[in-house]
């Protein structure tokens, strides 16, 4: 079991920055590829970046990238969503991810991963 709790959210002016983080705990997290999803009112949940337990491969979707960096320290258990260059529509409720991922493959869809966290609200104002 991996437990992952998100913190970092909040009210930021358009063009601004915010930095998100994951804070996991239970399971060995160097072998989790990690990923961060948003969902917007009315939407569906999309991941917005990943990266996989090296930290080596990274994956962005198309609106985020340039402005999103996803990073993590392992020594620390930890996941970061650098967001910058911030825009209204990136107000969304953000989700940390997590799954097992030994052999270094990436994920970016919903249902492959397996733990999630509670959520962090991210609302940019115009």
């Amino acid at each position: 079991q991996v437990q992952l709790v998100e913190s970092g959210g909040g009210l930021v002016q358009a063009g601004g920055s915010l930095r998100l983080s994951c804070a996991a705990s239970g399971r060995t997290f160097s072998n989790y590829a990690m990923g961060w999803f948003r969902q917007a009112p009315g939407k569906e949940r999309e991941c917005v970046a990943a990266i996989n337990w090296l930290g080596g491969v990274t994956y962005y979707a198309d609106s985020v990238k340039g402005r999103f960096t996803i990073i993590r320290d392992n020594a620390k258990n930890t996941v970061y969503l650098q967001m910058n260059s911030l825009k209204p529509e990136d107000k969304a409720i953000y989700y940390c991810a997590a799954r097992s991922s030994p052999y270094g493959t990436i994920y970016y869809r919903i249902f492959e991963y397996t733990y999630w966290g509670q959520g962090t609200q991210v609302t940019v104002s115009s």
